[in-house]
């Protein structure tokens, strides 16, 4: 069997999206030869879907409460995030000539709503300054005994040695886009920690009946709030729109409670999700004006006229209460506000905005993995998750610039 051929590079950065790039981009600003190696035919083809609904690349809340949005793992982000938040992501964009606003949710978005002009520019400048890319690169692991980097490529299997390896290869999500999880048992088998890749900022079944399937798939939910309780059990409640599908929900209201809805499925087999259809109502005023006479009106009809309860609210509630149910006032004016929606299990991963789990946290010093020195983790690799928003993508910035720093300090102790 013939050795595949073999090449050297002071650093290779595997992963072209946001982290990768970030690291390349620190690495190249110290003054070394960079190699980046993707497994697509172009970099950043997840970013560049991300940003056909607008790209949001962060989010101009207080700090204060900006991090709080990564849950259990804001406190082991903060460095990172202290080092390059939502001002420096806004600054490294206007860097590149692209101006930016905050939308009225206080999500920034390029002025042109577009992620393409600011992926130009960017791997313009990387060029620039020295970053060779290498597409249709996909990662195999290593040679016996680590000796280099295994590749495969359209001239077959390549080997490269490097100084330095920054592994930035994204989660499990949109796998057409690159982003396989494929990684994750090849630093299983070096002895690295891992957590199971799940789905984050998903969509979830319910099961509907094959009548209100057929009739409200593909339905805005618009101006309701959910209740529900957060991975510490602690009520919450949150207001917005999703869309009914085939099976069940989705979209960003749905999207924001997914790690809780996730989590509680994974304990107890379904999660319980409360609807407010009327958010803008008290339950007194809703209960008045159920209890309020209707004459010969149908339930329906005087739904209708009294609270404007009609289409997708009005077929959840026949979807969700028995007959008896809908016909008790006390009962159906509850519902109205608080009606149950059972979620019977997240949708597949590939259908995922992002991916929650990877190499754990525990595996580090700061970016470096223990077991493999010389070898640093940044983006949707590590075990983190957070709501859309510009959050997921903040936080790929962060890391990736902290693993550019903490290749540049193993390069520097490697040459003293």
């Amino acid at each position: 069997m013939n050795s595949p051929a073999l090449t050297r590079t002071r650093v290779a950065v595997i992963g072209g999206g946001p982290a990768g790039l970030m690291a390349a981009q620190t690495l190249a600003a110290a003054g070394h030869a960079v190699d980046v190696y993707d497994a697509m035919p172009s970099v950043g083809r997840k970013f560049l879907l991300a940003g056909k609904g607008g790209m949001n690349i962060t989010h101009a809340e207080p700090y204060v409460q900006f991090i709080t949005r990564y849950g259990r793992r804001a406190e082991v982000l903060r460095p990172m995030l202290d080092a390059f938040g939502p001002e420096q992501v806004r600054a490294l964009v206007h860097g590149l000539g692209i101006e930016t606003f905050v939308g009225s949710s206080g999500r920034v978005f390029p002025t042109e709503m577009k992620a393409a002009p600011l992926l130009r520019a960017w791997l313009h400048r990387l060029r620039d300054s020295g970053v060779h890319f290498h597409q249709r690169h996909r990662w195999l692991g290593w040679t016996e005994g680590r000796a280099a980097l295994r590749f495969a490529t359209p001239q077959g299997e390549q080997a490269v040695q490097a100084d330095a390896v920054v592994l930035a290869l994204g989660g499990a999500s949109w796998a057409r886009l690159g982003s396989d999880g494929a990684w994750l048992p090849l630093l299983a088998q070096q002895g690295v920690p891992v957590a199971p890749l799940r789905p984050a900022n998903c969509g979830f079944d319910v099961g509907w009946t094959e009548f209100f399937s057929a009739k409200y798939a593909g339905e805005p939910l618009t101006t309701v709030a959910v209740l529900y309780r957060d991975i510490e059990g602690r009520p919450q409640r949150k207001q917005g729109q999703f869309v009914v599908t085939a099976g069940g929900v989705e979209g960003s209201l749905i999207y924001a409670v997914s790690a809780a809805m996730r989590e509680q499925i994974e304990r107890d087999g379904s999660a319980l999700l409360e609807l407010d259809l009327l958010p803008d109502l008290s339950p007194e005023r809703v209960l008045a004006e159920v209890l309020h006479p209707r004459g010969s009106r149908s339930m329906a009809s005087h739904l209708h006229g009294r609270l404007g309860i009609k289409g997708v609210k009005a077929g959840l509630l026949h979807e969700c209460l028995s007959k008896e149910e809908y016909g008790n006032p006390e009962r159906l004016a509850q519902a109205l506000k608080a009606l149950p929606l059972r979620l019977q299990a997240p949708r597949p991963i590939d259908e995922a905005i992002s991916s929650a789990g990877g190499v754990r946290f525990e595996a580090l010093h700061s970016t470096m993995l223990q077991a493999l020195p010389g070898v640093f983790v940044a983006g949707e690799m590590l075990d983190w998750e957070a709501p859309t928003g510009g959050y997921l993508l903040t936080a790929c910035f962060a890391s990736g610039q902290q693993a550019g720093k903490d290749a540049l300090a193993w390069l520097g102790q490697a040459q003293a």
